[in-house]
């Protein structure tokens, strides 16, 4: 027996499947969305959001420490102290006015929001495990938007010490040792925040680099920052388990080593969650781990969509919501595409990187002849008054018509030029348009300007 009929189900009520509820119901299409944890998904609850305000809280008191002997700036401090638990509860707070403002939306544009846990009996039909009992909803549309969770290494299970970023974040305590499995961005933006709260950090990475997706140019900043913090990086570098002495580690000459840590962090990369909810019974076509869809977000069964993390590369909060409004519009009867011709990056180290669009090597790879723009942070006045001369704007243009491919940069506070860059990209701007656009004076994005200016052979400032 059916205890609920709707046009469109959404499970899971992260960044994609939030949005892609809120906007199917404003659009007038009868919704429901099931979650068995609090709105708003990994990225909300245990993600970028604490991930941000752990950030922020480590940067002030790093800077306060800076200040204990005077320097340049002419200010002295008394040396600070931190109360972790209480950043936490500081952090717990944010997330939850987050938190009531998601369900506030939901239930503002008339959407159905359930608790609990769905399993699907057949394309159209699924059964909620609930606080009250199971239901069963039958829906025209069902959206799957289960998102993801961290991968767990056979040698470092998640338990005790050794912990995943979501537990990391919850830490009310700052451990004197910190061992960080995986010199991604994530490990790294963690890593890097207990450093500035004062722990000793190691970090240990199978590749030869560091944030292997990027290139050298854009990671160097980052690799300074690192040594200047103390964290020590070991490359080439393989985990291979807890001993009493510590976390054991196969180096780059093959010795084994142990590292003293009192927590250690395992930030491998995350898989897609779709073993929660008998998806099995669906028998979806698949790419590898993640559900194949077209540039519908359709899964291989008729009225079934996949966003998000589930549907692969790039796991990014952003790139769910679009594909979430993408799909309400859909289903409201509009007809849509995925046509996004770029989904930028962020990752919150220090200094911050951005990407959107090609690089130089994959724009040579991809056949086009390129003209590439680069202006330094050490020539520009703003990032002077900040004392945050550090790292670059770089600009990938085609050689004939500046038509730009990507744009990459490296520095404090670069994620808010991100908007501008991909804005770029989504217009199909040339190198042209944007070194006659008028930029602001004192600001880093002048640096945008002048990186475009160099591609025109009319740079000023380099």
């Amino acid at each position: 027996m059916t205890d609920l009929k709707c046009k469109l189900l959404v499970i899971g009520a992260g960044p994609g499947g939030y949005v892609c509820a809120i906007k199917a119901a404003q659009l007038g299409v009868d919704t429901v969305i099931v979650e068995s944890q609090k709105p708003g998904g990994t990225c909300l609850n245990v993600g970028c959001i604490p991930s941000k305000a752990l950030i922020h809280v480590a940067d002030e008191f790093h800077k306060l420490g800076a200040f204990v002997n005077g320097g340049a700036l002419g200010i002295t401090a008394a040396s600070p102290e931190i109360n972790l638990s209480e950043s936490v509860r500081w952090k717990d707070g944010i997330v939850s006015r987050l938190n009531s403002g998601v369900s506030g939306l939901l239930k503002k544009s008339g959407a159905t929001a359930i608790q609990g846990t769905a399993n699907f009996l057949d394309g159209k039909t699924v059964v909620v495990t609930t606080a009250d009992g199971d239901k069963t909803i039958s829906a025209e549309h069902i959206v799957i938007a289960t998102g993801s969770v961290p991968v767990e290494l056979e040698s470092l299970p998640f338990s005790g010490d050794v912990i995943s970023s979501t537990q990391a974040l919850a830490l009310e305590e700052v451990p004197q040792t910190l061992a960080v499995v995986g010199g991604g961005y994530i490990g790294l933006e963690i890593g890097i925040a207990f450093a500035k709260l004062g722990s000793q950090v190691v970090v240990i990475e199978a590749a030869d680099q560091i944030l292997p997706q990027y290139d050298t140019d854009l990671t160097a900043p980052v690799v300074k920052s690192l040594a200047a913090l103390g964290i020590v990086v070991m490359t080439n570098a393989r985990a291979q388990g807890m001993v009493q002495a510590g976390l054991e580690v196969q180096s780059a000459d093959g010795d084994m080593k142990v590292i003293k840590a009192d927590k250690v962090l395992v930030t491998v990369g995350r898989r897609p969650c779709t073993d929660g909810c008998s998806l099995a019974e669906l028998s979806l076509t698949m790419d590898g781990a993640f559900i194949k869809v077209d540039d519908k977000c359709q899964t291989s069964m008729r009225g079934v969509h996949a966003i998000g993390d589930v549907t692969g590369e790039p796991m990014l909060a952003h790139r769910a919501m679009a594909q979430g409004e993408l799909v309400a519009e859909i289903i409201a009867g509009k007809n849509q595409s995925w046509d996004k011709v770029a989904i930028p990056a962020v990752c919150f180290t220090d200094p911050e990187i951005v990407t959107v669009g090609l690089s130089p090597s994959e724009a040579i790879v991809a056949n086009h002849e390129i003209s590439v723009g680069q202006f330094p942070f050490q020539a520009n006045g703003r990032a002077m008054t900040t004392e945050a001369e550090e790292g670059f704007i770089r600009v990938v243009a085609t050689k004939e018509q500046g038509v730009v491919l990507g744009i990459q940069a490296v520095g404090v506070g670069v994620s808010e030029l991100s908007a501008a860059f991909v804005l770029a990209l989504e217009m199909g701007a040339c190198a042209e348009d944007i070194a006659a656009t008028v930029h602001a004076h004192p600001t880093m994005s002048e640096g945008f300007a002048e990186a475009c200016m160099q591609i025109t052979g009319r740079a000023l400032h380099i």
